[in-house]
Formats: C-alpha cells, sequence, structure tokens
C-alpha cells in the first residue's frame, strides 16, 4: 500500500513538473525592465539587484542607510551589460508611513519608468525565548517585515494593473513556512507574507500580475552574523543542521524561478522537522539535569 500510495506521489508531481510551462506565466524579460528592490543596500536584496542588472534591468535601490546605499549603487553598476543601465538610490524606511513611501515610488517610476518588477526584501530578524524577547520587538518585527513589504506593493499595484503586466516577489524565509524554535516573534511577521502573497495572487491574477514568494534559507548576510549573536543555543543547533548559504546562490535561484525553487526549499525543511524536535528536547534534558546538580551542590 505504501509503495502504491509513494508511485501516485511521484507520478503526480511528476505530472505538474510536465504541465507547469502550459500554467506558468511568462517569463518576465528583465532585460530594459524597471526592479524595484527594496532592502537592496546589502544582503539578499543587493545581491538581487545585481543579478538583474545582468540581465539588462534598471535597478531602484530603497534602504534606510544612505552610506550603504552609495556603496551597493558602485557594486551593482560593476554588473552592467550596457552603457543605459541606470542604478537609483532611494533612502526611506518602507515600514513607517506608506505616503512617503508612496511618494519615492512615484519618483522612481519618473525616473525610470513604471516598475516592472517589485522584490520586497526589507526586513530584520531577532531570536529568543518567547518570554525573553521584549514586547515591543514583536511590533517591531511585524512594522519592517510585514508592513514593510504591504506599502511598497500597494505603492506598484495600481500602474501594474493598469498596464496589465508586473511581477510582485515577497523574500520570506524558512522561518516563514515552518516555526522554529528561538523565532517566536520572527516566524509570525514571515508566514504574514506567505498569506498576503496567496490572497494577492488571487486578486492580481486577472490583471496578468504575479506574485511569488522566495522561502530562503540561513544565508550569510549582515543580518545574519548579528542575529546568531544572541541565538538560543537550540535555535543554533537547528541552524547548523542545514548550512548556510551564499546570498548571491540564493538571488540566482530567487530571480530564475522563485516558487519551483523554493518548493524545493520546503521540502527539505520538512524532513529536517523531526530532527529539531529532537534537538530541543536534548537540550530541555540537559538544561534540567543541569539544574538539578546545582542544587544538589
Amino acid at each position: 500500500m505504501l509503495l502504491v500510495v509513494a508511485a501516485f506521489i511521484v507520478a503526480f508531481v511528476l505530472l505538474l513538473y510536465m504541465i507547469s510551462p502550459l500554467i506558468s506565466p511568462n517569463p518576465l524579460k528583465l532585460n530594459g525592465a524597471h526592479v524595484v528592490v527594496t532592502g537592496g543596500s546589502s544582503g539578499i536584496g543587493k545581491c538581487i539587484a545585481m543579478e538583474c542588472y545582468k540581465h539588462g534591468a534598471f535597478i531602484t535601490l530603497v534602504a534606510r542607510d544612505e552610506h550603504k546605499l552609495v556603496q551597493a549603487k558602485k557594486e551593482v553598476e560593476k554588473c552592467a551589460i550596457n552603457d543605459k543601465q541606470v542604478v537609483l538610490c532611494i533612502s526611506v524606511d518602507v515600514s513607517k508611513d506608506y505616503n512617503q513611501v508612496e511618494s519615492v515610488i512615484k519618483q522612481a517610476q519618473e525616473k525610470l519608468g513604471p516598475v516592472d518588477m517589485l522584490v520586497n526584501c526589507a526586513g530584520t530578524s531577532i531570536s529568543g525565548k518567547f518570554e525573553e524577547v521584549e514586547v515591543d520587538r514583536f511590533k517591531k518585527l511585524m512594522e519592517v517585515n510585514y508592513l514593510g513589504s504591504v506599502y511598497p506593493t500597494r505603492a506598484v499595484v495600481t500602474t501594474m494593473k493598469e498596464r496589465r503586466m508586473g511581477r510582485i516577489m515577497f523574500v520570506s524565509s524558512q522561518a516563514g513556512q515552518i516555526g522554529l524554535f528561538g523565532y517566536t516573534a520572527y516566524s509570525p511577521s514571515k508566514f504574514a507574507l506567505r498569506g498576503l502573497a496567496e490572497a494577492l495572487q488571487m486578486e492580481m491574477k486577472p490583471y496578468n500580475i504575479y506574485v511569488t514568494v522566495a522561502y530562503p534559507p540561513d544565508t550569510d548576510t549582515p543580518g545574519f552574523a548579528e542575529e546568531s549573536k544572541t541565538k538560543p543555543l537550540e535555535t543554533k543547533l537547528i541552524s547548523e543542521t542545514s548550512g548556510v548559504c551564499q546570498p548571491e546562490q540564493v538571488a540566482k535561484i530567487v530571480v530564475k524561478d522563485a516558487i519551483v525553487t523554493m518548493g524545493l526549499f520546503r521540502t527539505i525543511a520538512l524532513f529536517y522537522l523531526g530532527s529539531f524536535d529532537s534537538i530541543v528536547r536534548r537540550c530541555m534534558i540537559q538544561r534540567e539535569q543541569s539544574k538539578a546538580a546545582d542544587k544538589r551542590e
């Protein structure tokens, strides 16, 4: 019976693979396209901008830190394939004021034309046990990771609907598909992106606008390095089971085919869940044994 079920699953996956070209949208031609990347001053966002630039796109980098934006612009410009390409930098906090975000997106469109693809990559992360995370951090992460994607998306959809074309990408996380120890503040803010993307896709598809979500694993970025300084032991051990990806590698996958490739990451993540639970149990037992030993002393 198990063999029959397994065979059915394999056959179903193969069928989806074969018909996917028939139901998927036509690839977006990046040559000459205007791509806006939030969180584009470092990490995955910067690498996505570089990857798009290598395909001839015009880039608008959006981030808070002006100095980092200037440095990122120089790096992106080195990837040019023609002398017509332009990199525009905009310093703004995409999670604070929608009117301000709408205004800067309008400015970008006036300079580089309508937005063909929006990549929502602005985000932040903290880790810690639920009762030890400061309450205001829960609100902060929802603002940055969720509203920081809602606002830029709202700012581009009207023009995209008028043009009957566009791509919107949300960069979530593996922690946005499976809840992990130490991420009670972070995971919900990334889970929210999936709900937004799925609901938004239903609204946008009739207008030939397609929404994708990327779920990259741990990636070697400045944000990851900072977060690792305060990770609980259990979270560190869980992270170590899957290794760390390079942002350039993740960017290539995301730009090429976010949905299919990140679906593979999802499968891998589910495979690891069993071992994650055993890590948490083992750490709990060790901690209890340590406490008992301290009391005896």
